[in-house]
């Protein structure tokens, strides 16, 4: 039998028929494998938890958190009431939230005396949401006829570091896994998103976390596959709200979906397939509510590919310039700018330098953008770097392939689209692997770039030609 990870989003478990139609999905797989279940939260109820964390700190009266919690409880107990039908099942999930709520609503309360919400706070807060839904999945599950348990992260092994909001698991969290789950005897449930760091705490691995979760526990299992469930019927070669033809990719390699996904495309987590890729296990991304479609495979390089294969976009980007003659020749300069970012956690997304060495352009996340222009100007004196300067009204538009490797031409057919479209490149960044071009424009002109760029490389109708 093979052993399969299957992680079901937010929209795949938003209320109880949805729930009901995800623990048929299991029992239809569930014959000829074994599998285990990463959920997230019920939709959009991570982002309820922590306006109402935020609220609380900020003054918010009890009776509003009491009001808050009590419709909170009302939407759990229904869905599972409309997912379960054995009346037993349905009154051990209903104990099981009522008791989570009561603790959630006592942490609020901590707060809203306390004034005050630290990020082990908010990692707490932020727990709840996967803490409601796995209980009432694995109770659908044993509703129909299927053995189940559910598990927090930290029940299930993983074990991470105190980093809280973006936990990484430490080295012997495989071991613990695979020793909680094995061997498959059961449906297992686990909270995607959370787990426990080794005093107990919990931490989260960061917002989209769950398709990491899935991604770890596959490889700690030793999975033959692993599947993300989503609400679009896989990986698009670009987001279709921009284009609205645009298509499935029926196979990707790993090395393109991370670039896909780092570069704005919202179908996977940054960092959800490094552990996948570590063990070579193919990655699926199939659609809850149409699951006979195909949907997106991910493997290993080495397979046929288009040249291009998608083309996405990071809208909320900031552009920084560090210029003055005098950086010309000073050796150093970039590993001070860069050095005094990370040391104020600002993450990086593109670099460029010219020749001459007389300015450095960094495009950063835009919502870092004033702590890393405070950073910059305490790090250089205006004797060395005479000017630096931002634009947050840009994006960065990547195109992604890993057929461009070793295939000519594909940059001069990037940005003789943009020139025939007048549109303004502001800067340009390639990596020796070829796998990606990524430039910024002005936000006005983003979409308009996707669109023509699309339309270039032949992605609406399949025209293009194959690459290496």
């Amino acid at each position: 039998m093979a052993r399969l990870v299957m992680k079901f989003g937010g929209s795949s478990v938003a209320d109880g028929a949805k729930l009901r139609n995800v623990g048929k999905l299991v029992k239809s797989l569930s014959g000829e494998n074994k599998i285990v279940v990463v959920t997230s939260a019920l939709g959009g109820v991570t982002d309820d938890l922590l306006q109402c964390a935020r609220d609380s700190a900020g003054g918010d009266e009890v009776e509003q958190i009491v009001t808050f919690v009590d419709r909170l409880s009302k939407r759990h107990i229904r869905a599972a009431m409309e997912a379960i039908e054995d009346p037993q099942i349905v009154k051990e999930v209903k104990e099981t939230v009522i008791q989570r709520l009561s603790e959630l609503e006592k942490a609020y309360i901590g707060i809203c005396y306390l004034g005050e919400l630290s990020a082990r706070s908010i990692d707490r807060i932020s727990s709840y949401g996967e803490r409601l839904a796995a209980p009432i999945l694995s109770g659908v599950l044993r509703d129909l006829g299927l053995k189940s348990s559910y598990y927090t992260g930290g029940e299930a092994g993983i074990i991470t570091n105190s980093n809280y909001g973006s936990a990484r698991p430490l080295g012997d969290t495989y071991e613990k896994v695979a020793e909680k789950l094995m061997p498959l005897d059961e449906v297992a449930v686990v909270t995607g998103f959370i787990a426990e760091d080794e005093s107990g705490n919990i931490t989260t691995l960061g917002r989209g976390g769950s398709d990491f979760t899935a991604s770890l526990i596959g490889a700690a299992i030793g999975a033959d596959e692993i599947w993300f469930w989503k609400d679009t019927s896989g990986v698009l070669t670009t987001d279709p709200r921009i284009v609205s033809k645009a298509k499935n990719i029926p196979l990707i390699s790993y090395r393109e979906a991370m670039e896909m996904s780092y570069f704005g495309a919202k179908v996977l987590h940054p960092r959800a397939i490094e552990p996948a890729i570590s063990k070579g296990i193919p990655v699926r991304v199939k659609c809850t509510f149409s699951p006979e479609d195909p949907g997106t495979l991910i493997v290993q390089e080495g397979i046929p590919h288009k040249i291009i294969k998608a083309v996405t976009l990071y809208n909320n980007a900031a552009l920084l310039n560090i210029s003055g003659a005098e950086m010309i020749g000073t050796p150093g300069i970039a590993a001070r700018a860069f050095t005094a970012l990370a040391d104020t956690g600002v993450n990086i997304v593109m670099i460029s330098q010219g020749s001459s060495e007389s300015n450095i352009s960094i495009v950063i996340d835009g919502n870092q953008l004033e702590p890393a222009e405070i950073a910059l100007r305490a790090e250089f004196p205006t004797d060395v770097v005479r000017e630096i300067s931002h634009d947050n009204d840009v994006a960065v538009v990547a195109v992604v392939g890993a057929g461009m490797v070793g295939t000519p031409g594909v940059a001069s057919k990037v940005f003789g689209a943009m020139g025939r479209a007048n549109i303004n490149v502001m800067m340009i960044s390639q990596g020796s692997s070829e796998h990606n071009i990524s430039f910024v424009v002005s936000s006005e002109e983003a979409e308009r770039a996707v669109q023509e760029l699309h339309r270039e490389f032949g992605l609406e109708d399949g025209t293009q030609e194959e690459g290496a």
